[in-house]
């Protein structure tokens, strides 16, 4: 029988502290909480495997908050349950997020014996002073030991997640960081802009204005956003010093491309590159409408063409009945045509392949010309869009632009 293709994402929200620029649902907590939390995700898998009986689940992402604060045998019961429960692929990728600081060499052991065969490990700068103004918990020396210790425990496909436009960067800051990051030869890097989120210490330092480029994310694209109001953060904002301005963020953006390059990343999607091979599979399953659930606190889901989140308040989602299918979801939302359509375009345009009119066609049964063909040709021949017939592709400039260029693809109601 054929099967569906199914992502898993699980959501672990709990940190040592929160960061400064961090706008993800993710907080600390006593220890205490940890087994109670991973008990109520566990009473949600079993409520939810039944409606996902014919469907094969090819990747599986484990993200936060910290994942690896978890005591190894947490992780374990986890992913146990999750092999009793769905059909997983035996080629399937399954990645945890990791922090500096928090890796042993007995939860590596544990994450491979569970199947765990992707660390995405959260290091954002080589500059230790870079790291304070993010409030970070770790120093780059920390970070290469945790690294070390991935490769000894025999993790063959390892991302690094590195930021720019930080806080008194400069161009050489940045181009040490690449550097020293490339010449460990982790099989991915994702290199994001600092984006500025409301409700977080950033905010209240440099306002919304203080974006220098585009966005801080982090793998696992899919999980809620919550724009809380972030407490208990001892850092003194003041002396932060200015962010770098948009011609050198730009110059960063550039810097990176022409680097990876040189050292044998491709770049496969505005802000990822990796090795021939290495691609994240979640994330371009995301970017190209792979149907995904999410489980835990806030996680996002998008499966029969509906979208919706599970409940953001962690006292409610451990009190809910999950073993009730869909017990803490929350603003289900079922998609329009349209929606879905403008969605295939918005996402698909990251990645440096585009998008495929064939794919169109045989996703939602119209012809994207004939939806999007004034659109398409309007930006071509501004340069922002090049045209390979099936696929429509961004350009550079487009790429620098970009979020101009995806709001052209918003539709009328009633197309």
């Amino acid at each position: 029988m054929n099967k569906r293709e199914l992502e898993l994402y699980l959501h672990i929200p709990f940190c040592i502290r929160k960061c400064a620029y961090c706008d993800f649902l993710s907080f600390p907590a006593p220890e205490r909480l940890y087994k109670q939390y991973v008990d109520k995700l566990i009473e949600e898998i079993y409520g939810q495997w039944k409606n996902f009986q014919q469907y094969r689940v090819t990747t599986i992402f484990v993200g936060g908050g910290t994942p690896s604060i978890l005591p190894g045998e947490l992780m374990e019961e986890l992913f146990a349950v999750l092999y009793e429960c769905f059909d997983v692929a035996e080629d399937a990728e399954i990645t945890v997020e990791a922090n500096p600081g928090t890796l042993t060499m007995e939860k590596l052991e544990v994450y491979r014996q569970s199947g765990v065969n992707r660390l995405s490990i959260g290091l954002q700068s080589a500059d230790d002073q870079e790291l304070k103004y993010l409030g970070r918990i770790h120093s780059y020396d920390e970070f290469l030991k945790s690294y070390q210790r991935a490769r000894q425990a025999g993790f063959t496909n390892i991302n690094v997640d590195l930021m720019s436009a930080l806080p008194g960067q400069d161009l050489h800051s940045w181009k040490t960081t690449l550097r020293k990051v490339m010449m460990l030869k982790p099989e991915h890097i994702s290199a994001y802009s600092l984006m500025i989120e409301e409700g977080t210490p950033f905010y209240a330092r440099f306002g919304e204005d203080g974006c220098a480029g585009c966005s801080s994310r982090d793998e696992g694209d899919q999980r809620i956003q919550t724009g809380r109001d972030i407490k208990g953060t001892d850092m003194n904002l003041d002396a932060l010093p200015d962010l770098p301005d948009e011609e050198t963020d730009r110059a960063m953006y550039h810097l990176t491309r022409e680097l990876m390059a040189a050292h044998g990343y491709s770049r496969y999607e505005i802000s990822n590159y990796a090795r021939a091979g290495y691609e994240c599979r979640h994330n371009k399953g995301y970017w190209t409408g792979v149907e995904y659930l999410g489980l835990g606190l806030g996680a996002s889901s998008y499966t029969f063409n509906h979208r919706y989140h599970n409940t953001e308040d962690l006292a409610e989602y451990l009190s809910l009945d999950l073993s009730q299918a869909g017990a803490a979801a929350q603003d289900i939302q079922e998609l329009t045509l349209e929606e879905r359509m403008e969605e295939f375009m918005f996402l698909g345009l990251r990645l440096m392949d585009g998008v495929d009119g064939s794919l169109f066609l045989e996703r939602f049964g119209q012809n994207m010309w004939n939806v999007y063909g004034d659109v398409i040709r309007r930006l071509e021949s501004r340069g922002l869009l090049k045209v390979e017939l099936p696929k429509v592709q961004l350009t550079e400039l487009g790429i620098d632009v970009s979020n101009v260029v995806l709001s052209e693809f918003l539709l009328d109601e009633g197309i």
